[in-house]
Parts: structure tokens; sequence; C-alpha cells
């Protein structure tokens, strides 16, 4: 799945090197897999911005600006957050397109309401955000990179 992940890197960089984009990823969940993928690829500078590591929901908020307020409301794992990670990264960076990922990764940390594998993803570009709400099955480093090759595919959606 790792060979995966890089083809839908490519994919990505070569669909923004068409459009002149740049790109932001906003990980949680994922810590970093998405940019590492993407930075992987020799050449990849003329695309790849930055990538935010928000682990946290004080990161989240601080560094991309997701609102304090949406956490309460809805928590760190939802629709509204993984939105607000795209559309914040892609702001912030100043980029054409970014992804947002937030979820459980496991093995611990699920609820009945948001088990093990539920990740949240976003894509945003100046016209639309776009989101998938997943349930990956198998074990953490397993949903981790479901995660990245689904927020590489969404974007990839955008940049097309």
């Amino acid at each position: 799945m790792e060979h995966q992940l890089i083809t839908a890197a490519d994919a990505v960089l070569i669909a923004c090197r068409k459009r002149r984009w740049m790109v932001a990823t906003a990980e949680s969940c994922t810590g970093g897999m998405v940019a590492a993928a993407l930075t992987e690829i020799a050449g990849s500078s003329d695309v790849v911005n930055r990538g935010y590591v928000t682990y946290t929901n004080e990161a989240k908020h601080e560094m991309i600006g997701v609102p304090m307020p949406l956490f309460e409301a809805v928590g760190a794992v939802s629709e509204d957050v993984a939105r607000a990670m795209a559309q914040g990264a892609r702001k912030t960076a100043g980029v054409d397109v970014a992804c947002g990922i937030t979820g459980v990764a496991g093995p611990g940390g699920g609820s009945p309401k948001k088990p093990v594998g539920l990740v949240h993803i976003a894509a945003a570009s100046a016209d639309q955000t776009i989101h998938e709400k997943c349930l990956f099955d198998g074990d953490r480093h397993a949903i981790r990179l479901a995660a990245a090759i689904k927020a590489m595919e969404m974007m990839l959606s955008l940049a097309e």
C-alpha cells in the first residue's frame, strides 16, 4: 500500500504542475504522511508549499485557525473540523489546494460514536471544499496509510 501512496502523490504533483498549483497539508492522525509522500518525489518543491502536523486542538487553532468552539460543539474528529483544517491550511499557506485529515487511528481512543478507523478527510480549493467520512479497517499503520491515500485522491479530484 505504500507504493499506492507514492503513486497517488505523483499523480497529485503532475496535476498540480499542469495548473501551476501549490499544495499544503493539515494532518492530525496521519502525522505528516501526506506531506512526506509528496516530498518523497524528487522535484516536488515546485508544488509543495508546506505541511502542518496539527495533532492537538490547540495546534489546529493556532497554526491553521480552526475555531476553538468548534471542538466543543462537534469534536476534533468531525466533518466540520476536517473542512476547517483544509480551508485553514489553504488560506494560511496561501496555496491553491490543501487537505485536512482528522480521525481515530487506534488502537485505543475509539468510542461507540467515533470508533477506531473513523477518519474525516477534506480537500479545499478556491472553488470548493469536499469531504469524505471514512471507516478504515486494520491496525494503526493501515488506517493512517488508507487515510493518506484517500486525501491524495481527493486533492487530485480538485486539481484535475
